[in-house]
């Protein structure tokens, strides 16, 4: 096999490997959207109830969780902690904003 086929063959492998990549992104995005769905009908139970936006026994407990299945996953526990950090400060972000419309 001469250089021009195996970079060919590399190639189409590339192209084949980032369209999965690619896929699992879209499913990604569908699934934060489908996440995001019921954190905010879990805001709107809170505004309801005067409950606090955040809840931190809650978020130590998903932290603790999401480790053991990253680490279960093969996969770096800190990064698990840093993306779920970033989910949770989004959620309370909804939650203080549904909480702030519903007094209004």
């Amino acid at each position: 096999m001469g250089q021009n086929e195996e970079e060919a063959e590399a190639l189409a492998q590339l192209h084949s490997i980032r369209q999965s990549i690619d896929n699992i992104d879209a499913a990604l995005v569908h699934m934060l959207a489908e996440r995001f769905k019921f954190t905010q009908q879990v805001g709107t139970l809170k505004a309801t109830h005067g409950l606090p936006a955040a809840d931190p026994q809650r978020e130590r407990e998903q932290i603790q969780r999401l480790r053991a299945l990253a680490e279960e996953s093969h996969l770096d526990p800190a990064f698990a902690e840093k993306f779920l950090n970033f989910i949770v400060a989004e959620v309370i972000h909804h939650h203080e904003r549904i909480a702030s419309e519903s007094t209004r």
